[in-house]
């Protein structure tokens, strides 16, 4: 999604594209998947380094998220494997755009963490589905950025506060189309803060694989078109490296086959 309309991303430039949605959400919302988009007729083009990317689900029906999902980030926090998932709603109003500026709310914490993470479009009604049904139902992939306050969740106990901050899930750049992704266990995920490489994995280390995960949230809770489900983080936190964010500090966040997601830290 850009400041113009909906665009499809051509090389070093974006086609932006005549259709009647808002955003990407919606069209997942009304069709099911990006379909449309290929069909759609060209406005205009404009130079990819000049065109202002926004988050491409700004106003997800639901956004989900889970605890603890890769092995790597089990081993190096010392902690068992779970063998139920720990999941979590966040509030929708916490989504920013890629190249936002997101303020460390430093009256309530210490400890800001970054988490990089495979973020998924629900594109079809999942309700009590088998895992066999969930990825056909998914409609995209993008990155996301599961910021989170570490001292709150432990202050609190409820991950919903230490995530909803402001700015906290910023999503984007673009939206890549399931079918075009090689699998739901062959996805890259990795992040750098100030520069430095922090995390680097593929969904092939997640404890629960995504079509598990929908499917698991899909036995207590409807997921419908347009919901978000985040997927689990790596190790390489800022929680593994007692390194949390300051402000000026620039997050990094590269799905694989999606524009990079990139966020800034402000006091």
């Amino acid at each position: 999604m850009t400041s113009e309309g909906l665009g499809r991303v051509e090389d070093d430039a974006v086609a932006v594209l005549d259709t009647p949605y808002a955003d990407a959400g919606a069209l997942i919302e009304a069709t099911g998947s990006l379909d449309a988009l290929a069909s759609a007729k060209v406005v205009r083009r404009t130079p990819l380094d000049e065109t202002e990317l926004l988050a491409p689900v700004p106003r997800p029906r639901a956004l989900w998220g889970i605890g603890l999902n890769y092995h790597s980030k089990a081993k190096r926090a010392g902690r068992s494997v779970p063998t139920e998932p720990v999941l979590y709603l966040a509030s929708p109003s916490s989504v920013s755009g890629p190249g936002d500026e997101v303020r460390l709310p430093a009256e309530q914490t210490a400890e800001m963490d970054y988490e990089a993470e495979i973020a998924v479009v629900i594109g079809r009604t999942l309700d009590r589905a088998d895992e066999a049904d969930a990825w056909p139902a998914v409609a995209a992939v993008t990155a996301a950025n599961d910021m989170t306050c570490r001292d709150v969740m432990k202050r609190t106990g409820w991950p919903v506060l230490a995530k909803s901050f402001p700015g906290f899930t910023p999503l984007g750049a673009s939206l890549l189309s399931r079918d075009r992704v090689p699998g739901p266990d062959a996805i890259g995920v990795r992040s750098w803060v100030r520069g430095e490489a922090r995390q680097d994995s593929t969904s092939a280390d997640m404890i629960f694989s995504i079509p598990e995960l929908l499917a698991r949230i899909s036995r207590y809770a409807v997921l419908r078109p347009g919901d978000v489900v985040l997927t689990g983080t790596p190790a390489g936190t800022g929680q593994d490296r007692g390194d949390f964010l300051r402000p000026g500090d620039t997050v990094r966040v590269e799905i694989d086959g999606v524009l990079p997601l990139t966020t800034r830290v402000r006091a």
